[in-house]
């Protein structure tokens, strides 16, 4: 009876969903939107990444490899498992005759560890299955002095945290709500089955901003650079104890070897 009734309330608070962006178009690919939310929360970005070597960690259809490129990176190696967004990629590149520059591949060779200047980690942290293992990976692919870009959002206790916002309303639906309400008004909009946030597209490994921090300690990681932007552009509410959590819209930091490591 209660299930039905969260149904019922989750119904009345949805709206149609939100259309998807189309693939990048060749023919007027800007780079500058490709790095949109990097420049934006990476103070001097383009200043880190002239003359550098660069994976781009979960580079999707290669759009922001592409940016990289284009704005001054010596070499990028876009990565993802996803076998149809990389040949996506690869068509991208080819038709912007960026294939003496960017590749892209399904893992880091084992030859090429320890060799990349930075590796980026763009809206992925949140998806991953093994983030701790994925964090340990990246790492093992800078230099020395190489410095790792990780930025997310929203985390999993965030007003939208669920990332269901796109048919869903309400704020917090994932607290306020079971998952079993939640996934059957989603049926409604998606036909994938999924039942679980771990099954929906791409997954949700329900990443928080303590459980990020975390896995940075226990991977053996110093952050270089943090900042949490908050609801509202409050980044106050960031730092405060208990609360925190569910005021944090997105996290971006800059992570570097441990001094004992390099």
């Amino acid at each position: 009876m209660f299930a039905k009734l969260e149904e019922k309330i989750l119904n009345s608070l949805t709206k149609e969903p939100e259309v998807i962006r189309q693939p990048v178009d060749q023919e007027d690919w800007d780079p500058r939107e490709g790095l949109a939310i990097l420049t934006e929360v990476f103070p001097d970005f383009l200043d880190h990444i002239s003359g550098k070597t660069i994976i781009d960690f979960g580079c999707g259809g290669g759009g922001q490899s592409a940016a990289l490129a284009m704005s001054g990176a010596k070499r990028v190696v876009g990565v993802d498992i996803n076998d149809k967004s990389l040949l996506k990629a690869r068509e991208l590149i080819r038709g912007l005759d960026l294939e003496k520059s960017v590749e892209f591949r399904n893992n880091i060779g084992s030859d090429e560890v320890g060799q990349f200047d930075i590796v980026i980690s763009q809206n992925s942290m949140e998806h991953f299955f093994d983030p701790a293992g994925i964090l340990a990976t990246m790492k093992s692919a800078l230099t020395p002095e190489g410095e790792l870009f990780v930025t997310f959002g929203p985390p999993w206790f965030a007003p939208h945290g669920s990332h269901m916002n796109y048919f869903l309303t309400i704020p917090w639906a994932n607290i306020i709500f079971s998952q079993r309400a939640v996934m059957n008004v989603r049926g409604n909009f998606r036909d994938d089955g999924a039942t679980r946030y771990e099954d929906v597209e791409s997954g949700l490994n329900k990443m928080s901003a303590r459980k990020f921090e975390h896995i940075i300690k226990e991977c053996g990681m110093e952050t270089r650079y943090r900042k949490y932007d908050c609801v509202k552009d409050m980044d106050f509410l960031g730092h405060l104890p208990l609360f925190r959590e569910l005021f944090i819209n997105r996290i971006n930091c800059i992570l570097v070897r441990k001094r004992n490591e390099k």
